[in-house]
């Protein structure tokens, strides 16, 4: 039975506890209740959610009448707007820190900043808080996504929140040589950066790293990466079934760490199912 191990810092933030404990209220006291899109990116919280009561509508057009919740991610001010106009009665999920980077977005603009947001483009978080900035922003995740020619010399950053601080510094320093001025917001949220700095050193100490979490979870996602980048056997999970004894035959210490859409109950089971092998 190999030794497992669990990051310091793993699982379920704030923003999500905040988010799930809003579902599930809601869920309790209304007739109709839907999330507008998953509401966490965790398929099997999800799953979980719907056998509560809470289904999930695609878009605004598919809530038809009680209420609805926005999703951790939060969404783009046009769409509260359009509900709000039609009656819908409205949980606001928006995770705190999302809030405070869509803010921090359309304050860069109004002082008349070219905002860049590190992040992923099409992300459901990165599209609200460029609904925020207005409709001349850049979205760049890496160099490569940065023009030679920028459409203003006064630059504005701020950050997805899961991003990593290595994506953040690669992009500003990417920037400097265009920009007469430049100011940064690092929105990363710290539940994020604890995360990820957990998982590299723990990483550093084991055989194999195991990461529990959605594999649309761009969090979950990057934790396995950084795992990887120490130069450890990685395996991205999102439920115990899914473990393969094999993946620790001759390994004396397993790592487990989780994305922050990650319930603890679902690392505790992997747990379990690993040191059942």
């Amino acid at each position: 039975m190999p030794k497992v191990v669990v990051a310091e810092k793993a699982g379920a933030c704030y923003g999500v506890e905040r988010a799930l404990e809003l579902a599930r209220e809601a869920a309790e006291s209304a007739q109709q209740c839907v999330t507008l899109g998953p509401l966490i990116h965790n398929p099997k919280v999800v799953d979980e959610l719907r056998a509560q009561g809470v289904g999930i509508a695609d878009t605004p057009e598919d809530v038809i009448g009680g209420t609805v919740i926005i999703r951790s991610h939060g969404v783009v001010p046009a769409v509260i707007d359009e509900l709000t106009a039609r009656g819908i009665h409205i949980v606001d999920a928006t995770c705190p820190y999302v809030a405070k980077v869509q803010h921090a977005a359309e304050n860069l603009t109004a002082e008349g900043y070219f905002v860049v947001v590190v992040g992923e483009e099409g992300h459901p978080e990165v599209e609200g808080i460029c609904a925020y900035a207005g409709s001349d922003v850049l979205v760049a995740d890496s160099v490569d996504k940065i023009p030679s020619q920028l459409p203003s010399h006064r630059i504005g950053v701020v950050v997805q929140t899961t991003q990593t601080m290595k994506a953040l510094t690669e992009v500003v320093s990417a920037l400097l040589p265009q920009a007469y001025e430049l100011r940064v917001h690092n929105t990363i949220c710290q539940a994020t950066q604890q995360r990820q700095e957990a998982a590299r050193a723990l990483a550093a100490q084991v055989e194999a790293m195991v990461v529990v979490g959605g594999r649309n979870s761009g969090n979950t996602t990057r934790l396995a990466q950084i795992c990887r980048e120490q130069n450890v056997r990685t395996y991205h999970i999102e439920d115990a079934e899914e473990i393969d004894p094999a993946w620790f035959a001759g390994v004396g210490t397993v790592g487990v760490t989780a994305g922050a859409s990650t319930p603890l109950s679902q690392i505790e089971s992997v747990v379990a199912r690993i040191e059942s092998l």
